[in-house]
């Protein structure tokens, strides 16, 4: 089966890549691709920012090069239940922005299910965690409703599993949200700038965001490894 696997940013797709064969660069027009085999499916692992527009416009360029059989929108986000530690997987059954509602394709999983809410910003609070799961959200990120609309138009189906990379009771002490560039990148200088301004909690938390990234992009490799649709 031909897959779209589509994420920001590629530090998501350590895991999958190192379960992976017969992996090579691809021209596909995105920030970053990879085609490999993974069992039985051919993939196309494609990272082309944060937030739902840019991912929008990965699944179109896909499409038009690629051809999949399949999105899967994929990689790290916040818990909002407070139930998901670290690396968790959620399985969405639905994809909402707070407007739109976009309903999945589930795997053949026994992983638990629940809403992803793509927001257009990082959700930087407790409280505004708090505020999402009371509406009804299990974790949050910034990339799946754009991809669900794209997958929608093309008449694919679509599927989502995020990894939890932060804490439903947390706060962050750095601004991403200040470094998110208009390219749909981070600006890794100026996160370190502004940490070290605050390094006794921003370097801390940096460093501890690196780990649990590391933790989630494993448990997002193993669970692809065994891929049931």
């Amino acid at each position: 089966m031909k897959l779209l696997i589509l994420a920001s940013d590629p530090m998501e797709f350590p895991g999958i890549l190192a379960r992976s064969s017969d992996v090579v660069a691809t021209p596909v027009q995105v920030r970053w691709a990879r085609e490999a085999r993974l069992g039985d499916h051919h993939l196309l692992l494609a990272a082309n920012g944060v937030g739902a527009r840019r991912a929008a416009a990965a699944v179109a360029a896909a499409a038009r090069q690629f051809r999949p059989e399949a999105v899967v929108n994929t990689g790290f986000c916040g818990a909002l239940d407070e139930k998901l530690g670290v690396a968790d997987l959620v399985v969405a059954d639905r994809v909402t922005d707070g407007g739109r509602i976009a309903e999945c394709t589930t795997f053949r999983c026994s992983l638990a299910h629940g809403t992803v809410f793509t927001a257009d910003h990082v959700i930087q609070t407790a409280e505004e965690k708090r505020r999402l799961f009371e509406a009804g959200a299990s974790v949050v990120e910034m990339e799946a409703a754009g991809a669900a609309a794209a997958a929608r138009a093309l008449g694919l189906p679509f599927y989502c599993v995020k990894a939890v990379s932060d804490l439903a009771g947390e706060s962050l002490a750095n601004d991403f949200n200040a470094a998110l560039r208009p390219d749909g990148q981070f600006a890794t200088m100026s996160i370190l700038g502004r940490a070290l301004r605050r390094p006794t909690v921003r370097v801390p938390e940096l460093l501890r965001l690196r780990r649990r990234s590391l933790r989630a992009a494993r448990a997002l490799g193993a669970f692809f490894a065994d891929i049931r649709f």
